[in-house]
């Protein structure tokens, strides 16, 4: 067996002894690195190249199970019993999935580096169905669940809008109720919707209150997509994450079941924040692979190159920029690691009010270590680096399987890791919005157990 590349994987998989990981965990990864590798990483580069992925890709995650696993914890264990789906893979139980599992599928999806290929395939059951799971009436879950959860149809998540990005409390696309009282009628525009070219029903933010009513006038709907009159779609060209199916709707007086209003009119601004926290978790897991895959590239490539009559690993900068670099992503996965066993361990509405503001800023944490890794494998790897061809191919790219594929090959996909990192810091609410949450939402929370005590005649221990 080959020796492994410095920090091409976290500590928990180079035999280090970790209090987080069960042998379920061990068992579910084995099984994501055979399955994933084989029908997702060996043709990333080229996918991504091409601009789209196979139309039967889908079809085959699903007939793997390998896409109920963007689904946060814990699973909806009767849903998917009913279905006769009676374990995840790897053999691990239903009742024994927690956020770990999850953590470890965003991370092996990610192997390759790019976003584009993994996104086309989770993203919708991560962000779009779980609002369904959790909020939505019992008549909507039975009409559109089972073929959810069956990967028969396809959903997306649609907030962000043209002049509506992070400032989700202002999006303007309508839901106004039809006369006969049976229909909304939705009109407006969603943008940046990763995979919305294919999806059937979009889990999507209208304003169902009056213009000015914020984030109070906000819903959430599942709105249909396919073969809808009024609804238009086109696949929009992006930096980077190219297959993942970036997409523009127009929507033109849309008739939509009044029965499709997920939960409750005006509670849509609540339910997003907390889909934001499975999509800040999931979304920073695969950027931090990212920024592993650009790393361990680089440090290989110094590891055989020569420069000067000896390798670049005996250069003192060479050495530094790798130091810094590693420390940054070392710390960052411990953080993200324990993070994400404390969701497995919380309760949720208490996971939401403690973490949320942690998770967004691990999120953008994340975007900030890929940065650096990204500039320090461009530059260690000098026009290589700076190439979209041939052996630079890589940095540009982000996309290496350490291990797998040969070096000339895997630098092939380098070059694009600057198209990669904007599509890292700015989706899931974008970084400086994030850095804001976070220290908004401890002031808050600080503040309310201040009030709390107070009332209770106690002084805060300031």
């Amino acid at each position: 067996m080959a020796p492994q590349i410095p920090l091409a994987e976290p500590s928990w998989l180079r035999d280090l002894p970790s209090p987080f990981y069960k042998e379920s965990h061990f068992r579910f990864q084995r099984a994501c690195r055979a399955f994933i590798s084989e029908n997702l990483h060996k043709h990333a580069i080229e996918w991504e190249r091409n601009g789209d992925v196979p139309e039967d890709l889908f079809a085959t995650f699903v007939k793997g199970n390998f896409v109920l696993p963007a689904l946060p914890a814990p699973l909806p264990v009767k849903w998917l019993r009913q279905l006769g789906i009676n374990e995840m893979p790897g053999g691990v139980a239903l009742e024994e999935w927690d956020t770990l599992h999850c953590m470890i599928y965003s991370d092996e999806m990610n192997r390759s580096g790019l976003s584009g290929p993994s996104g086309s395939i989770s993203a919708g059951m991560a962000y779009g169905v779980p609002p369904l799971i959790h909020y939505a009436d019992k008549q909507l879950q039975e009409r559109l669940l089972p073929d959810l959860l069956l990967g028969k149809i396809r959903s997306c998540i649609a907030v962000t809008e043209p002049d509506a990005g992070s400032d989700v409390a202002n999006i303007t696309t309508t839901a106004k109720l039809s006369e006969c009282g049976k229909y909304y009628i939705v009109d407006g525009s969603k943008k940046w919707i990763t995979n919305g070219i294919w999806a059937d029903y979009a889990t999507m933010a209208v304003r169902t209150g009056s213009q000015g009513s914020g984030a109070k006038g906000i819903s959430l709907m599942a709105v249909p997509l396919a073969n809808t009159e009024g609804v238009t779609r086109r696949r929009m060209k992006v930096g980077g994450g190219v297959t993942s199916g970036t997409t523009y709707i127009e929507l033109d007086e849309v008739k939509v079941p009044r029965e499709n209003l997920i939960g409750e009119e005006g509670q849509g601004m609540q339910y997003i924040m907390r889909n934001f926290n499975h999509e800040r978790m999931f979304f920073g897991v695969g950027i931090t692979r990212q920024a592993r895959v650009a790393l361990s590239t680089a440090f290989e490539y110094c590891l055989m190159r020569e420069a000067f009559g000896k390798p670049l690993t005996g250069q003192p900068v060479v050495r530094h920029r790798l130091a810094k670099c590693a420390a940054m992503l070392e710390s960052h996965t411990a953080w993200l690691e324990l993070l994400v066993y404390q969701l497995s361990h919380m309760d949720k509405a208490e996971a939401d009010r403690q973490l949320g503001g942690f998770l967004a800023l691990s999120k953008a944490n994340a975007g900030m270590v890929l940065d650096e890794c990204a500039r320090c494998a461009v530059l260690l790897f000098g026009g290589k680096g700076y190439t979209r061809t041939g052996q630079g191919e890589i940095v540009e790219s982000t996309s290496l399987l350490p291990n797998l594929l040969d070096l000339e090959t895997n630098m092939r996909y380098l070059t694009a890791i600057y198209r990669e990192v904007p599509g890292a810091r700015i989706p899931g609410g974008s970084e400086d919005v994030l850095l804001d949450l976070a220290v908004r939402q401890l002031i808050a929370n600080f503040q309310a157990e201040t009030r709390a005590l107070k009332a209770k005649g106690k002084k805060a221990n300031l």
